[in-house]
């Protein structure tokens, strides 16, 4: 099992490293993003993800909905495979998961 990072690259830009699993996913993990009316838009890479399973896609719908409350704008980069494959088993389609305005 690898660790789980969320790095901050910017005041905005986040990098997720390691795995997003339900090894590594605390209540710690979902407020990690400070979703704040001030932020207009965030960007979260997802190229280092080794390996991503239902709850991590599950942590990624809840900060979808984080951001829409906010009325943030949300953006996924560089989203690996395996997510995309967890999302249509899930019925939701690419564009509806990772174009969040």
């Amino acid at each position: 099992m690898q660790n789980l990072e969320i790095i901050k690259t910017s005041p905005s830009d986040y990098q997720i490293k390691g795995e997003l699993s339900f090894a590594t996913i605390n209540k710690s993990t979902l407020n990690a993003l400070k979703f704040q009316r001030t932020t207009s838009a965030i960007t979260i890479d997802l190229q280092k993800i080794s390996k991503i399973d239902s709850a991590g896609l599950a942590l990624l719908i809840e900060w979808i909905k984080f951001a829409r409350a906010q009325q943030t704008e949300l953006q996924f980069t560089n989203i690996p495979g395996q997510l995309t494959a967890l999302a249509n088993l899930s019925y939701l389609s690419e564009t509806e998961l990772f174009t969040i305005k």
